[in-house]
């Protein structure tokens, strides 16, 4: 640039970054579907290396789903004796585990990676730890069937009907007071709120500031809502889990500790296959497959499974200084 009345200036000494693009490939799943477009959504980075910690909760901001997942691939020895390693982010924070990011990036490996394509197991190195998804054979239907193990339950404190029933904006009798109110956890700490009818659970309005000042004084992290679904439905149970983000279409992770609850709580038998709907207040119906054993006076061997549908594809650019 040029001063007034000056034809030419100076070179100056600063020296000007060059910015370049990055591409990232992701692809977006459908999870606990049955059909396309309905489930939970997952975006899954498909090679994420040189991505930070940063990058990567700024992209699960841009995706702005309930969760965004990132692989960061390793040697093959590597991956098949450890796992292939995978980060999970919320929009606000990334997560040890999840149930349908575990699930729905481990189909896609399934349908897609060089070498564990087409495996019958495969095995998600997280946060937590090693994390096994198994898969059955494929019929007619869309997508692909899998089910993981979760970790062995752990069981929590009790809560107060009273106390959790205003935290949640609701009256006492909303709940159902045969039931406990209790905090599990298979890797993500719940707090289980058995409601009285699907009337309560369609009318559900968590207040996040109420419920937030609740769960901070407490040992859970969410609250996930169950309910006896209807008759002819399908399911055995109706869940619904809102939270900072909004309302998940299906929560895996709670899932699982429904079904540790269920058996621990002689609401449903050892071994028993429950399915649980959820979403459908959303319009985001969902199907999980759920079952868990007693091993003497411990609940163990939680599965939870679902079907894992692809719907998109598509590259992010970020620019990157040289």
């Amino acid at each position: 640039m040029s001063t007034s009345g000056s034809a030419t200036s100076a070179p100056t000494s600063v020296l000007t970054a060059q910015t370049s693009q990055q591409e990232y490939a992701f692809a977006q799943v459908d999870v606990f579907a049955e059909q396309p477009l309905e489930g939970n959504a997952l975006a899954i980075f498909t090679d994420a290396r040189g991505l930070s910690s940063a990058d990567m909760q700024a992209l699960a901001r841009e995706t702005n789903l309930s969760e965004t997942t990132f692989i960061l691939p390793r040697a093959v020895e590597v991956e098949r004796e450890r796992g292939v390693a995978v980060r999970i982010f919320t929009t606000r924070e990334e997560l040890e585990f999840a149930g349908h990011p575990t699930l729905g990036t481990a189909s896609w490996l399934h349908l897609n990676h060089p070498v564990l394509r087409g495996a019958r197991e495969i095995t998600l190195e997280l946060r937590i730890g090693p994390i096994k998804v198994n898969f059955t054979e494929q019929q007619q239907e869309p997508g692909v069937f899998a089910t993981m193990r979760q970790n062995d339950p752990n069981f929590g404190e009790m809560h107060s009907p009273r106390a959790v029933a205003d935290a949640l904006g609701l009256a006492l009798d909303d709940i159902d007071l045969t039931l406990p109110i209790q905090t599990i956890s298979t890797g993500v700490t719940f707090c289980i709120v058995p409601l009285r009818s699907l009337e309560v659970a369609a009318r559900l309005a968590i207040p996040q500031a109420e419920s937030q000042a609740y769960l901070t004084q407490s040992d859970a992290k969410f609250f996930y809502c169950i309910t006896r679904a209807a008759a002819g439905s399908g399911a055995e149970w109706h869940a619904r889990m809102q939270f900072y983000n909004g309302e998940d279409p299906a929560t895996g992770s709670a899932s699982g500790c429904v079904t540790a609850y269920l058996v621990r709580h002689g609401l449903a038998a050892s071994g028993q296959k429950i399915v649980i709907e959820q979403g459908i207040e959303m319009l985001r119906p969902s199907r999980i497959t759920v079952q868990a054993a007693m091993a003497g006076d411990r609940v163990t061997d939680v599965r939870v499974g679902g079907r894992t549908i692809p719907i998109a594809s598509g590259r992010v650019f970020l620019p990157r200084c040289t």
